[in-house]
């Protein structure tokens, strides 16, 4: 949101009396202007408890624009995500209504930008207790998934206990595809990177880290680093020039230099600056952020609920193995445990069952470390492990132990230094991958890999298609507009194509491989249209309506039953739906808390639901229709959850490995972090299983394989 002061004259903005402003937001009165701009204005409310609120409300002309709500949807979204120590936490929102509006709690104090109009240049002491803050708060921002791109003096406030970033309107999840919007220079070019300018679609953290050493020049100097009246040079000075540094304090010139590096990946991560901004006997040391409690649903904290998290550093025994994961970003299904195809496993030889299995760790040759992507695996039947990493294509590992037996080079430059991960999957006895494009206007290709040599059979550039689904000997490839082609694994040759369902379905496999899904949210939300596909043929067996806002996401035991995640209007998961593939039967189970981005895996009738904050519940879907337990983790973030053997388990942004008792809702188990040189992922791969062993991956760039039938010696 915008500052919660004003900070001088605003080309936009307008005065109160020129733009007749509602008297309510919701329930809540507003009082004084604290702020206004080209979007909305923020006035001063409070809660029926007395708490004081900040309450951005949205100008009318905005309100009615269909694209702006959808930004202002994302920045209320953003927000909630990273309510912390550090940030404005949001108390109640309604983008939906015909003045969309968002309440913050107020934070009492001024913006940096103020700050140094009205006092001057911060000392040194004062410089690093707001740089140790800035740091932590982009560490919470980004171990939320969210790089906030516009951090900037006037959306910086200072608190008595320590700086709060606000004003999430351009931010953006770190896993998004489109990062800005076509044609348009989003940002304040001051305080922007050079990626910003050049690649926008490329965006990620290290950009935030690139405005906090902008921010720093100017609290040290009053000036930014870039400066001119024209936006346009500074957009080139930025991208070309040295930064100039004149005025800061000396032994915080190196650091901040690192921070304005024209490349990302050699600026330093928050976690870096954190230390290297740390003052003596802890001057710098900002409140403690709050973490399972506060961000377990991406919402402000219910009272009475505390998460166990004392409890896995006291009971559990450590012993530094962690999980690895199966993928599903950028609309690509990623199944794992599938039967291995012709090949797989023929090298091992029949004595490789006879092997003892030894827990075991190793790292992909040639894979790059840098941006702290986890390797991306899924096993192949009982014996070989397929991963994928930054600057590794593909590559076959033994699950004894680990042995890599082929591997295939590739990756995406990024922008960084580093390389996007491919993503994965087994059907049909052949190993697909899906590779990111070479830049960002690049297609994404899909590849069909012989299991036994890793030699690629047959591709197809995927520029034209957003989902790939696996079939039973192949795979489905969707377009945007529902038109979709089933390709034969074995040489990619079409069997079937058309346009079987409207376009932005979402798909899905039924686990018996008889049916495919596709559910398709009407356009207002309120309905979703779901039909079963015959993937022989692409014929629609039958197709049913069911109220709410619904995303598949697998069959439950025997195929009898579909279970989707029902979505409010501000994009919240809020219950369970099954649909009975038979006689079209719907049972709705209510979660107790909506979950943010929410993931989910099936086990019987038993659905696991987690969300970004952590937590994990178990819900019904059978005869008793009810939410059986919800547990808090304890981690800012985690993966889809897998269940078997009787625990569910899931990766962590920090490396950890989790086990949950299924049946009980009491941890079981958890690994030592692992995180790399990038801190926290934001992409997080969920455990694989094969068997009675489970496979991790980490931060790190480190693949473990772990005996899943005891997680508490991990």
């Amino acid at each position: 949101m915008p500052p919660l002061r004003s900070t001088g004259p605003v080309p936009e903005a307008e005065h109160p009396e020129e733009r007749p402003e509602p008297e309510y937001a919701g329930r809540y009165r507003l009082g004084e202007v604290l702020g206004s701009g080209g979007m909305g204005v923020v006035r001063l409310a409070a809660s029926d408890s007395g708490l004081r609120l900040a309450v951005k409300v949205v100008h009318r002309e905005h309100a009615a624009e269909p694209e702006f709500r959808a930004r202002f949807r994302q920045e209320v979204s953003a927000a909630r995500r990273v309510s912390g120590a550090f940030t404005a936490p949001v108390v109640d929102a309604a983008p939906e209504d015909l003045r969309p509006w968002m309440a913050t709690l107020f934070i009492d104090g001024p913006t940096l930008s103020e700050r140094v109009k009205r006092n001057g240049p911060l000392d040194g002491v004062e410089l690093r207790r707001l740089g140790a803050g800035l740091a932590e708060a982009l560490r919470d921002i980004h171990r939320a998934g969210v790089v906030h791109r516009d951090l900037k003096p006037s959306n910086v406030l200072l608190a008595a206990d320590g700086p709060r970033v606000i004003d999430f309107g351009i931010s953006r999840p770190t896993d998004s595809d489109v990062r800005t919007e076509t044609g348009k220079l989003i940002g304040s070019p001051p305080f922007m990177a050079p990626e910003q300018f050049q690649r926008p679609r490329e965006v990620g953290p290290a950009a935030d880290v690139f405005a906090m050493g902008a921010v720093l020049v100017h609290a040290a100097t009053g000036r930014g680093p870039f400066d001119s009246n024209s936006p346009y040079i500074v957009a080139y000075q930025v991208v070309h020039s040295e930064p100039d540094l004149a005025g800061v304090p000396e032994e915080l010139v190196p650091l901040l230099r690192r921070c304005l590096a024209k490349e990302p990946g050699e600026r330093p991560t928050p976690e870096e600056l954190m230390t290297a901004l740390r003052l003596e006997g802890g001057a710098a040391r900002v409140p403690e952020q709050r973490r399972a409690v506060t961000t377990a649903v991406g919402k402000p904290v219910r009272e009475g609920r505390r998460a166990p998290v004392r409890w896995w550093v006291r009971h559990m025994r450590v012993a530094g193995a962690v999980a690895l994961a199966l993928g599903v970003a950028g609309g690509v299904v990623a199944v794992g445990g599938t039967a291995p195809g012709p090949g797989a496993g023929r090298s091992a030889g029949p004595a490789a069952e006879a092997e003892p299995f030894a827990p075991w760790e190793v790292r992909l040759e040639g894979a790059s470390a840098a941006g702290g992507r986890p390797p991306v695996c899924v096993a192949g039947g009982e014996e070989a492990l397929y991963c994928a990493a930054p600057g590794v294509k593909a590559a076959r590992l033994r699950q004894v132990d680990g042995a890599r037996q082929w591997a295939v080079p590739g990756g995406a430059q990024g922008a960084a230094g580093a390389t996007e991960s491919a993503e994965l999957f087994v059907a049909g006895g052949v190993v697909f991958v899906v590779s990111p494009g070479v830049t960002a206007l690049d297609a994404a290709r899909l590849e069909a890999l012989d299991p036994g040599s890793g030699d690629v059979r047959w591709g197809v550039d995927l520029a034209s298609y957003a989902q790939v689904v696996p079939v039973d000997g192949g795979v489905l490839v969707v377009g945007a507009d529902g038109r979709a082609r089933a390709l034969d694994g074995t040489d990619g040759a079409e069997r079937w194509s058309g346009r079987p369902v409207a376009g932005g379905a979402q798909w899905v496999a039924g686990g018996d491989g008889e049916l495919l899904f596709a559910a398709a949210v009407a356009a207002d939300g309120a309905s979703t249209v779901v039909s079963a596909v015959d993937p022989g043929d692409g014929t629609v067996r039958w197709a049913h309506r069911v109220r709410g806002a619904l995303t598949p996401v697998q069959t439950t035991g025997g195929g009898e039953g579909l279970v989707l995640l029902s979505a409010d209007r501000e994009q919240f998961v809020d219950a369970v739906v099954r649909l009975g593939t038979g006689g079209r039967s719907v049972r709705r189970v209510p979660l107790s808390a909506p979950a943010d981005q929410a993931q989910a895996t099936v086990d019987g009738e038993t659905v696991y639901v987690v969300g970004t904050g952590g937590s994990l519940a178990a819900v019904d879907v059978g005869p008793g229709e009810r939410e059986l337990w919800r547990f808090e983790t304890g981690a800012a973030r985690v993966s889809r959850p897998v269940a078997a053997g009787g625990f569910v388990l899931l990766s962590a942004g920090d490396g950890r490995l989790l086990a949950v008792d299924a049946g009980a809702g009491t941890p079981a188990g958890q690994s030592a972090a692992r995180m790399g040189a990038g801190g926290v992922a934001a992409m997080l791969p969920a455990p694989v299983v094969a068997g009675d062993r489970v496979f991790a991956a980490a931060p790190d760039g480190s693949v473990r394989g772990v005996s899943g039938t005891e997680p508490a010696g991990w």
